[in-house]
């Protein structure tokens, strides 16, 4: 590990004094010190712009490394924004972290968290000479130790069983046999899970033997060429580029069903310490596999302690995300799966103790949670554009808290644009007769 022997220590140490004078320079020589955060992300998700609308709200100096056409690019808030490139990924990043001189580093995807994790062993490799990123990765994600568990679906849940926390049975299969003796021993339905994929891609519940079995055997082997061509061509997505040529076959797990509600969870820790947590109810989706479209925050005393149990054991920091069952017959908690980034739910800002981007500038600031915004009493919060696009009449327009970012017109705009399974919905009407009519509250 970077910094171990004294001459390492001592080197770190001149860094980071050096990092703290240029800050309070920059600030006027004050000594009120605003933290440089770097958000690198791979995939156009708005919930990483609304994170960013958020960090500068609580103080920080916010730059990103991201694609052309993110539509963070639309809003005011980066300072400096870098190219991303899905051909050249670690590359990309550490040309982007060389520049940006951050004090920390937020992934904004699962993709991000993989790039990172790779260049740290890249960086490593070289000795002292990348010991200053590998402290900026370390400072920013927690202990190395974490990375190659929060990769993989099974370690982690095994490591969840350790610590006492309540999850469905989880295991790794590695051929048909063993998934034959899976379904065998756990019958179905079950759930079919590939390592290192993102957004609902790479689950499948299945519901007996023969669609366990299509469901492995489409997981695991890498993207076939027509999905990264349309990938390349029509969305410009160039993250299958890689996996495509390099023909590597993907980890696939089976994990036991549990029917009931989801329920997810985000929080902001540092060295394995909690500072603010949400915890949420899943109430809506678009569909089986996308993002909520509607939550309820709740108080589930076994969720708020699986979380913290996990941070603690992983020694984590940054933004980390888990996510949930609950037993439709009991209510109970059942942790399913860790996210080691910000999920949508990352910019609201909740009052003490729920809200995670003042706690996220007390932590790289080396401050306390100081004062704290509450955007909305209301308990139901309802993301735009989904559950418009869902039902564009939905009585959650009106009864929710409509986190729609009107501050930033064109960011609302590019998320309109951006939509494609709305058509139905404006087939007769103009896009902007149609918004007005789905009558959106405005704050």
């Amino acid at each position: 590990m970077p910094g171990t022997t004294l001459a390492g220590r001592l080197r770190l140490y001149i860094c980071e004094l050096d990092r703290n004078i240029s800050r309070a320079q920059d600030n006027g020589g004050s000594g009120k010190v605003k933290p440089t955060v770097l958000v690198a992300t791979t995939l156009r998700w708005f919930s990483t712009a609304r994170l960013m609308m958020a960090l500068t709200d609580a103080g920080c100096i916010v730059k990103a490394v991201c694609t052309a056409d993110h539509p963070l690019r639309t809003t005011s808030v980066a300072q400096e924004i870098y190219e991303y490139s899905g051909l050249y990924p670690v590359e990309s990043f550490a040309k982007a972290i060389e520049r940006a001189k951050p004090d920390f580093i937020i992934p904004g995807d699962d993709l991000a968290v993989q790039h990172l994790h790779e260049l740290y062993n890249l960086e490593r490799s070289k000795g002292s000479a990348g010991d200053s990123t590998c402290a900026l990765i370390e400072r920013s994600l927690g202990d190395p130790k974490s990375f190659p568990i929060v990769y993989s679906r099974a370690d982690f849940i095994h490591l969840a069983e350790e610590e006492g926390i309540r999850t469905p049975k989880t295991q790794m299969i590695a051929n048909i046999r063993e998934l034959r003796e899976w379904g065998a021993r756990m019958g179905y339905p079950a759930v079919i899970k590939a390592n290192g994929t993102w957004g609902g891609e790479g689950v499948r519940v299945v519901r007996s033997q023969r669609e366990a079995e299509r469901a492995f055997r489409r997981l695991r082997k890498p993207p076939i060429a027509a999905r990264v061509a349309k990938r390349v061509l029509l969305d410009r997505d160039t993250t299958l580029v890689w996996p495509f040529l390099t023909r590597r076959q993907n980890v696939v797990n089976a994990q036991a069903y549990v029917g009931g509600r989801e329920a997810t969870s985000l929080v902001v820790c540092s060295n394995g310490i909690v500072l603010a947590a949400l915890h949420f109810e899943v109430l809506c989706k678009q569909s089986s596999n996308a993002p909520a479209s509607v939550v309820r925050l709740i108080k589930d005393p076994d969720m708020i302690s699986a979380a913290e149990k996990m941070v603690r054991r992983l020694n984590l920091t940054g933004f980390v995300g888990f996510d949930f069952m609950l037993e439709a017959e009991t209510g109970k908690a059942y942790l399913i799966e860790i996210n080691s980034r910000p999920t949508q739910v990352g910019h609201l800002r909740l009052g003490p103790g729920r809200d995670l981007p003042a706690a996220m500038h007390a932590a790289m600031s080396g401050g306390v949670v100081g004062e704290t915004t509450k955007v909305t009493e209301n308990d139901t919060i309802v993301f735009f554009p989904q559950e418009w696009l869902r039902n564009p009449v939905s009585p959650f327009l009106q009864s929710g808290y409509h986190d729609v970012p009107w501050e930033e017109p064109a960011l609302l705009r590019a998320c309109l644009r951006k939509q494609r399974n709305w058509r139905s919905w404006f087939s007769q009407k103009e896009p902007s007769k149609a918004f007005l009519e789905a009558r959106l509250p405005r704050p």
